[in-house]
């Protein structure tokens, strides 16, 4: 998001079609029939296809929409090592999952479902829940893309570790063997039941309690606290200073830069009232209430500020607002929202403004969702027209801390996001037909153990090539950042 001549929403949605209702009977015989065309045991197969493309050529593709000078500092990231790197490959992955094996049932899915993309985040009833909880890849797709792409995530994490192949199996068999028995619950609910369905963190932590040593307990406690004092008044303490009596967004470049210091002099009152137009438009999103609450909050200062590791590169702003005085802060970020990385494979959204794509998709997979979810389309002064998605920068997040994470607490992990990825999936799409393709055997979730670590090896081969690249000067690479 730059200064922008212009902006404007994409508030219409599709047409409404006819919605079809099928008995729980005819849903199960899908899954079954879905089965006999596709065995479960054949997911567990992976091999480089002899047209497969080059690893590097797919990233430099994505490199080419982002911001230039932030690309060698996604790379920096990804060679940090060959789990990071899994991190930021999703294209590399849904491109290879293209070519494999489809059940043919489709879901909302994440589009990028690894084990750090899940975490702990407050419901609009302040208490906390687990859930995925990043969906900029968000699409709907066949059930298992994300479920293969969770489980292959706790693979290369358990080689990160150091876990021996036994205990790898173990944790990659019961990320599936987690999400299958969730299915085959939600299968069993009222629509709305399943609807209201959470996890809660509370019931979480007693869970993790119960098989916990000392250290890892006294880890989550710590882990717990820190997420929950994650607010705007934290994000202010931390990400503000006092100039002339006013809070400012301090700079830190190139990881943060304020949008005093990306415009030419002279601009900066205007870059400033552009924002304030595209935050008008954003109102618009949200619903009657929330925009009534936002309204109360006032524009101070904005700053763009890297994220993440995939999502390096795309344009991600911080927006300062304070309402009755600096003890009563927002932090809004505004983050560019490109097509899915599935949409090559899938087909395109049905969703003009990728934006509402992420919004749509998140407020559909998560049974809670930030209140300040909303989208807006803006033109930036070098004359293109981006789509971002707006939310909460600090709402009590937190994700697990998986570089510390033993044996025995990654095993809980995996099971409890097998869980929340089988609940997204049983609110978006039909919890019957996937159970009754899964079945009650382990067959499904053998298959995915072996896919994953034969996908772990492709991942290291892929690391090595992006080494290679950086090696040769074909690509730039910041590290340390």
């Amino acid at each position: 998001m730059s200064t922008s001549e212009t902006t404007s929403t994409e508030t219409a949605k599709p047409q409404p079609k006819r919605v079809e209702h099928f008995t729980v009977e005819e849903r199960a015989a899908r899954g079954k029939a879905a089965r006999a065309e596709l065995p479960r045991k054949v997911h567990g197969e992976w091999e480089p296809t002899a047209h497969r493309t080059d690893p590097v050529e797919l990233l430099e593709e994505q490199a080419a929409s982002r911001v230039p000078e932030l690309v060698p500092i996604r790379y920096g990231r990804m060679l940090v090592s060959p789990f990071t790197f899994y991190r930021g490959a999703a294209y590399l992955m849904a491109s290879d999952l293209s070519d494999g094996p489809r059940s043919g049932i489709h879901t909302q899915l994440c589009g990028d479902a690894h084990l750090s993309n899940f975490g702990i985040y407050a419901a609009p009833d302040r208490r906390l829940v687990f859930s995925v909880n990043d969906l900029d890849e968000t699409l709907p797709g066949p059930f298992e893309w994300d479920v293969k792409r969770l489980v292959a995530s706790f693979a290369v994490a358990g080689r990160d570790r150091g876990f021996d192949a036994k205990t790898r199996n173990k944790i990659n068999t019961l990320v599936s063997a987690g999400y299958r028995e969730a299915m085959h619950t939600f299968a069993e609910m009222g629509n709305l039941d399943l609807w209201y369905s959470r996890i809660h963190v509370d019931e979480m932590a007693a869970e993790f309690a119960a098989e916990a040593s000392a250290a890892q307990k006294k880890r989550l406690e710590k882990n717990l606290a820190k997420a929950r004092s994650k607010d705007s008044l934290a994000a202010f303490s931390k990400l503000t200073e006092t100039v002339d009596g006013e809070a400012r967004i301090k700079g830190d470049p190139p990881l943060i830069v304020r949008l005093d210091d990306l415009v030419p002099d002279g601009t900066e009152e205007e870059a400033h009232e552009s924002f304030r137009l595209l935050l008008r438009s954003y109102r618009r999103t949200l619903s009657g209430d929330r925009r009534k609450l936002i309204e109360r909050f006032r524009y101070v200062d904005a700053a763009r500020k890297v994220v993440g590791v995939g999502s390096v590169g795309t344009r991600a702003w911080i927006v300062l607002m304070t309402g009755r005085d600096n003890e009563d802060p927002l932090f809004l970020q505004a983050k560019e929202a490109q097509a899915s990385v599935l949409e090559p494979f899938l087909g395109k959204s049905e969703f003009a403004n990728h934006g509402q794509r992420v919004v749509e998709g998140q407020q559909l997979m998560q049974a809670a969702s930030d209140i300040m979810l909303g989208w807006i389309r803006a033109k930036g002064i070098d004359g293109e027209e981006r789509d971002f998605y707006i939310r909460q920068l600090w709402d009590a997040k937190g994700s697990a801390l998986i570089d510390v994470m033993e044996p025995s607490a990654m095993l809980v992990y995996a099971r409890l996001c097998g869980q929340a990825l089988a609940k997204a999936h049983a609110r978006a799409g039909d919890a019957v037909a996937i159970a009754s393709y899964l079945g009650s055997s382990d067959v499904f979730d053998r298959a995915l153990a072996v896919f994953a670590e034969r996908y772990a090896d492709q991942n290291e081969r892929d690391y090595q090539a992006l080494k290679d690249a950086a090696d040769s000067g074909r690509i730039t690479v910041q590290s340390g950042l």
